[in-house]
Protein backbone atom coordinates (compact mmCIF):
# COMPACT_ATOMS: atom_id res chain seq x y z
CA UNK A 1 0.00 0.00 0.00
CA UNK A 2 1.19 3.49 -0.86
CA UNK A 3 1.91 6.13 1.80
CA UNK A 4 0.11 8.62 -0.43
CA UNK A 5 -3.66 9.13 -0.09
CA UNK A 6 -4.17 11.24 -3.24
CA UNK A 7 -1.99 11.70 -6.31
CA UNK A 8 -2.68 14.04 -9.23
CA UNK A 9 -0.64 13.62 -12.41
CA UNK A 10 -0.93 16.49 -14.92
CA UNK A 11 -4.66 16.85 -14.27
CA UNK A 12 -6.64 19.26 -16.44
CA UNK A 13 -10.37 19.92 -16.60
CA UNK A 14 -12.13 21.81 -19.38
CA UNK A 15 -15.73 22.94 -19.59
CA UNK A 16 -16.08 23.65 -23.30
CA UNK A 17 -13.48 26.30 -24.16
CA UNK A 18 -12.92 27.20 -20.48
CA UNK A 19 -9.94 25.57 -18.77
CA UNK A 20 -10.78 25.32 -15.05
CA UNK A 21 -7.73 23.24 -14.05
CA UNK A 22 -4.57 23.12 -16.15
CA UNK A 23 -1.87 20.45 -15.71
CA UNK A 24 -1.95 20.20 -11.92
CA UNK A 25 0.24 17.65 -10.13
CA UNK A 26 0.67 17.14 -6.38
CA UNK A 27 0.26 14.44 -3.75
CA UNK A 28 -1.39 14.23 -0.32
CA UNK A 29 0.33 12.03 2.31
CA UNK A 30 -1.79 9.60 4.29
CA UNK A 31 -2.68 10.82 7.77
CA UNK A 32 -2.10 14.48 6.91
CA UNK A 33 -4.40 17.47 7.03
CA UNK A 34 -3.87 19.04 3.60
CA UNK A 35 -5.06 22.43 2.43
CA UNK A 36 -6.33 23.58 -0.96
CA UNK A 37 -5.67 27.31 -1.26
CA UNK A 38 -6.56 29.89 -3.88
CA UNK A 39 -8.84 32.79 -4.76
CA UNK A 40 -12.25 32.41 -6.38
CA UNK A 41 -11.82 30.88 -9.82
CA UNK A 42 -8.50 29.23 -8.93
CA UNK A 43 -9.84 25.72 -9.58
CA UNK A 44 -10.13 24.54 -5.97
CA UNK A 45 -13.70 23.26 -6.15
CA UNK A 46 -13.11 21.63 -9.55
CA UNK A 47 -10.02 19.86 -8.18
CA UNK A 48 -11.99 18.86 -5.07
CA UNK A 49 -14.78 17.44 -7.25
CA UNK A 50 -12.34 15.38 -9.30
CA UNK A 51 -10.81 13.95 -6.11
CA UNK A 52 -14.31 12.86 -5.05
CA UNK A 53 -15.05 11.31 -8.44
CA UNK A 54 -17.86 13.82 -9.08
CA UNK A 55 -16.02 15.12 -12.18
CA UNK A 56 -13.69 13.30 -14.55
CA UNK A 57 -10.43 14.93 -15.66
CA UNK A 58 -10.16 15.98 -19.30
CA UNK A 59 -6.45 15.11 -19.23
CA UNK A 60 -4.08 13.49 -16.77
CA UNK A 61 -5.01 11.05 -14.04
CA UNK A 62 -5.78 10.77 -10.34
CA UNK A 63 -5.32 8.09 -7.76
CA UNK A 64 -7.36 8.31 -4.57
CA UNK A 65 -6.67 5.70 -1.89
CA UNK A 66 -4.82 3.68 -4.55
CA UNK A 67 -7.84 3.49 -6.87
CA UNK A 68 -9.22 5.45 -9.82
CA UNK A 69 -12.02 7.65 -8.39
CA UNK A 70 -13.90 7.49 -11.70
CA UNK A 71 -14.51 3.75 -11.19
CA UNK A 72 -18.09 3.35 -9.88
CA UNK A 73 -18.14 2.28 -6.23
CA UNK A 74 -14.35 2.29 -5.87
CA UNK A 75 -14.43 4.79 -2.98
CA UNK A 76 -17.58 3.57 -1.25
CA UNK A 77 -16.95 3.52 2.49
CA UNK A 78 -13.44 4.90 1.99
CA UNK A 79 -14.20 8.57 1.39
CA UNK A 80 -16.43 11.11 3.13
CA UNK A 81 -17.06 14.44 1.42
CA UNK A 82 -18.59 17.79 2.30
CA UNK A 83 -19.18 19.75 -0.92
CA UNK A 84 -19.11 23.55 -0.64
CA UNK A 85 -22.77 24.05 -1.50
CA UNK A 86 -24.17 20.87 0.02
CA UNK A 87 -27.98 21.11 0.29
CA UNK A 88 -29.98 18.79 2.53
CA UNK A 89 -33.16 17.40 0.97
CA UNK A 90 -36.33 18.82 2.59
CA UNK A 91 -38.93 16.70 4.32
CA UNK A 92 -36.50 14.64 6.40
CA UNK A 93 -35.67 14.67 10.06
CA UNK A 94 -31.91 15.02 10.48
CA UNK A 95 -31.44 11.73 12.31
CA UNK A 96 -33.50 9.76 9.81
CA UNK A 97 -31.63 11.30 6.88
CA UNK A 98 -28.24 10.45 8.34
CA UNK A 99 -29.32 6.88 9.06
CA UNK A 100 -30.55 6.58 5.47
CA UNK A 101 -27.17 7.76 4.19
CA UNK A 102 -25.42 5.38 6.59
CA UNK A 103 -27.39 2.46 5.17
CA UNK A 104 -26.50 3.54 1.62
CA UNK A 105 -22.85 3.41 2.70
CA UNK A 106 -23.40 -0.11 4.08
CA UNK A 107 -22.44 0.93 7.62
CA UNK A 108 -23.22 -1.82 10.12
CA UNK A 109 -24.89 0.34 12.79
CA UNK A 110 -26.59 3.28 11.05
CA UNK A 111 -28.14 4.86 14.15
CA UNK A 112 -24.97 4.69 16.21
CA UNK A 113 -22.90 6.13 13.35
CA UNK A 114 -25.42 8.94 12.82
CA UNK A 115 -25.56 9.86 16.51
CA UNK A 116 -21.77 9.78 16.91
CA UNK A 117 -21.27 11.98 13.85
CA UNK A 118 -23.85 14.51 15.05
CA UNK A 119 -22.21 14.56 18.46
CA UNK A 120 -18.81 15.30 16.87
CA UNK A 121 -20.19 18.42 15.19
CA UNK A 122 -22.18 19.47 18.28
CA UNK A 123 -25.63 19.00 16.76
CA UNK A 124 -27.32 16.25 18.76
CA UNK A 125 -30.24 18.58 19.53
CA UNK A 126 -31.19 18.48 15.83
CA UNK A 127 -31.87 14.73 15.69
CA UNK A 128 -35.65 15.16 15.31
CA UNK A 129 -35.55 18.54 13.51
CA UNK A 130 -36.76 18.84 9.92
CA UNK A 131 -33.92 19.68 7.54
CA UNK A 132 -35.75 22.71 6.10
CA UNK A 133 -36.00 24.18 9.63
CA UNK A 134 -32.22 24.20 10.15
CA UNK A 135 -30.25 27.44 10.12
CA UNK A 136 -27.41 27.76 7.60
CA UNK A 137 -24.81 26.85 10.22
CA UNK A 138 -26.79 23.86 11.50
CA UNK A 139 -27.34 22.57 7.95
CA UNK A 140 -23.60 22.88 7.28
CA UNK A 141 -22.82 20.82 10.39
CA UNK A 142 -25.42 18.18 9.50
CA UNK A 143 -23.85 17.85 6.06
CA UNK A 144 -20.42 17.54 7.66
CA UNK A 145 -21.76 14.81 9.97
CA UNK A 146 -22.65 12.85 6.83
CA UNK A 147 -19.02 13.04 5.72
CA UNK A 148 -17.75 11.78 9.09
CA UNK A 149 -19.97 8.71 9.48
CA UNK A 150 -18.07 5.45 9.48
CA UNK A 151 -14.72 7.21 10.09
CA UNK A 152 -13.64 6.87 6.44
CA UNK A 153 -9.86 6.89 5.88
CA UNK A 154 -10.17 9.97 3.64
CA UNK A 155 -12.34 13.03 4.35
CA UNK A 156 -12.66 15.95 1.91
CA UNK A 157 -14.11 19.18 3.31
CA UNK A 158 -14.89 22.18 1.09
CA UNK A 159 -15.23 25.38 3.18
CA UNK A 160 -16.21 23.46 6.36
CA UNK A 161 -16.40 26.53 8.64
CA UNK A 162 -17.86 29.07 6.21
CA UNK A 163 -20.91 30.73 7.74
CA UNK A 164 -20.42 29.19 11.18
CA UNK A 165 -20.28 31.28 14.34
CA UNK A 166 -16.85 31.43 16.06
CA UNK A 167 -17.71 28.91 18.78
CA UNK A 168 -18.97 26.28 16.33
CA UNK A 169 -16.13 26.96 13.88
CA UNK A 170 -13.66 26.28 16.69
CA UNK A 171 -15.43 22.99 17.43
CA UNK A 172 -15.23 21.96 13.77
CA UNK A 173 -11.51 22.78 13.71
CA UNK A 174 -11.04 20.55 16.75
CA UNK A 175 -12.82 17.71 14.95
CA UNK A 176 -10.33 18.10 12.10
CA UNK A 177 -7.38 18.13 14.51
CA UNK A 178 -8.67 14.94 16.12
CA UNK A 179 -8.64 13.18 12.73
CA UNK A 180 -4.99 14.04 12.04
CA UNK A 181 -2.83 10.92 11.93
CA UNK A 182 -5.82 8.57 11.97
CA UNK A 183 -7.50 9.79 8.77
CA UNK A 184 -6.41 11.91 5.83
CA UNK A 185 -8.24 15.23 5.59
CA UNK A 186 -8.26 17.66 2.66
CA UNK A 187 -9.63 21.10 3.51
CA UNK A 188 -10.44 23.75 0.92
CA UNK A 189 -10.91 27.19 2.46
CA UNK A 190 -10.47 30.94 1.99
CA UNK A 191 -9.60 31.22 5.69
CA UNK A 192 -5.80 31.17 5.44
CA UNK A 193 -5.24 31.64 9.16
CA UNK A 194 -7.37 28.57 9.76
CA UNK A 195 -5.46 26.52 7.18
CA UNK A 196 -2.10 27.60 8.58
CA UNK A 197 -3.24 26.45 12.02
CA UNK A 198 -4.69 23.12 10.87
CA UNK A 199 -2.67 21.88 7.91
CA UNK A 200 0.57 19.94 7.63
CA UNK A 201 0.90 20.86 3.96
CA UNK A 202 -1.02 22.57 1.17
CA UNK A 203 -1.32 23.23 -2.56
CA UNK A 204 -1.79 26.81 -3.77
CA UNK A 205 -3.80 27.13 -6.98
CA UNK A 206 -4.12 30.23 -9.16
CA UNK A 207 -6.14 30.52 -12.37
CA UNK A 208 -6.27 26.74 -12.67
CA UNK A 209 -2.56 26.12 -12.31
CA UNK A 210 -0.42 25.01 -9.38
CA UNK A 211 1.50 27.98 -7.93
CA UNK A 212 3.24 25.95 -5.22
CA UNK A 213 2.78 22.83 -3.11
CA UNK A 214 4.67 21.75 -0.03
CA UNK A 215 4.72 21.49 3.73
CA UNK A 216 3.37 24.40 5.74
CA UNK A 217 6.92 25.12 6.91
CA UNK A 218 8.05 25.36 3.29
CA UNK A 219 5.13 27.57 2.27
CA UNK A 220 5.57 29.98 5.15
CA UNK A 221 9.37 29.96 5.08
CA UNK A 222 9.66 28.87 8.71
CA UNK A 223 13.05 27.36 8.06
CA UNK A 224 14.47 30.59 6.62
CA UNK A 225 13.22 33.59 8.59
CA UNK A 226 11.67 34.82 11.82
CA UNK A 227 10.20 37.98 13.26
CA UNK A 228 10.80 39.66 16.60
CA UNK A 229 8.11 41.87 18.13
CA UNK A 230 9.89 44.79 19.80
CA UNK A 231 8.35 46.43 22.89
CA UNK A 232 11.00 49.06 23.51
CA UNK A 233 14.57 49.89 22.51
CA UNK A 234 16.67 50.58 19.42
CA UNK A 235 17.71 47.79 17.05
CA UNK A 236 21.06 48.35 15.35
CA UNK A 237 20.66 46.52 12.04
CA UNK A 238 24.35 46.46 10.96
CA UNK A 239 25.26 44.59 14.14
CA UNK A 240 22.79 41.86 13.23
CA UNK A 241 23.74 41.48 9.57
CA UNK A 242 27.35 40.62 10.42
CA UNK A 243 26.32 37.72 12.66
CA UNK A 244 26.99 34.17 11.40
CA UNK A 245 24.33 32.67 9.09
CA UNK A 246 22.21 35.86 8.93
CA UNK A 247 21.60 36.95 5.34
CA UNK A 248 19.28 39.90 5.95
CA UNK A 249 17.81 41.89 8.84
CA UNK A 250 15.44 44.84 8.64
CA UNK A 251 12.63 46.58 10.47
CA UNK A 252 9.32 45.83 8.76
CA UNK A 253 7.67 48.43 10.98
CA UNK A 254 8.55 50.42 14.07
CA UNK A 255 8.00 47.34 16.22
CA UNK A 256 8.71 44.30 14.00
CA UNK A 257 12.21 43.06 13.17
CA UNK A 258 12.49 40.50 10.35
CA UNK A 259 15.59 38.32 10.17
CA UNK A 260 16.45 35.92 7.33
CA UNK A 261 19.15 33.27 7.61
CA UNK A 262 20.89 30.66 5.49
CA UNK A 263 20.23 26.94 5.48
CA UNK A 264 22.34 24.33 7.22
CA UNK A 265 21.87 25.76 10.70
CA UNK A 266 19.24 25.02 13.33
CA UNK A 267 16.72 27.90 13.42
CA UNK A 268 16.74 27.93 17.22
CA UNK A 269 20.47 28.71 17.21
CA UNK A 270 20.02 31.81 15.05
CA UNK A 271 16.96 32.94 16.98
CA UNK A 272 18.78 32.52 20.27
CA UNK A 273 21.81 34.53 19.19
CA UNK A 274 19.66 37.39 17.88
CA UNK A 275 17.47 37.51 20.99
CA UNK A 276 20.54 37.36 23.22
CA UNK A 277 22.11 40.27 21.35
CA UNK A 278 18.94 42.36 21.59
CA UNK A 279 18.54 41.76 25.32
CA UNK A 280 22.18 42.66 25.94
CA UNK A 281 21.47 45.99 24.23
CA UNK A 282 18.41 46.72 26.39
CA UNK A 283 15.85 45.90 23.70
CA UNK A 284 12.66 44.53 25.27
CA UNK A 285 10.91 41.76 23.33
CA UNK A 286 7.23 40.86 23.24
CA UNK A 287 7.54 37.69 21.17
CA UNK A 288 9.19 35.75 18.35
CA UNK A 289 7.43 34.07 15.42
CA UNK A 290 8.98 31.92 12.70
CA UNK A 291 8.25 32.43 9.02
CA UNK A 292 5.65 34.53 7.29
CA UNK A 293 1.96 34.31 7.84
CA UNK A 294 0.46 32.05 5.18
CA UNK A 295 -1.76 34.93 4.08
CA UNK A 296 1.28 37.14 3.38
CA UNK A 297 2.97 34.33 1.46
CA UNK A 298 -0.11 33.64 -0.70
CA UNK A 299 -0.63 37.33 -1.47
CA UNK A 300 2.98 37.56 -2.65
CA UNK A 301 2.52 34.61 -4.99
CA UNK A 302 -0.88 35.38 -6.54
Amino acid sequence: MSDVAIELFGVSKRFGPKVAVNGVSFSVPKGAVYGLIGPNGAGKTTTFSMMCGYLYPSEGSLKVMDVDPTTPGALKGRLGALPQDAVLPPGWEVGALLMYWARLSALAEPEREAREALDKVGLMEAWNVQTQALSHGMAKRAAMAQALMGSPPLVLLDEPTAGLDPRVAAQVRQVIRDMKGRQTVVVSSHNLQELEELCDAAAILDKGTLAQAGSMNELTGQGAEFRVQIARGSVIIPELTVMPHITDARMESDTVLRVRFSGGVAPEEVISQVVRHLLQHDVLILGVSRGQRLEDRVLQML
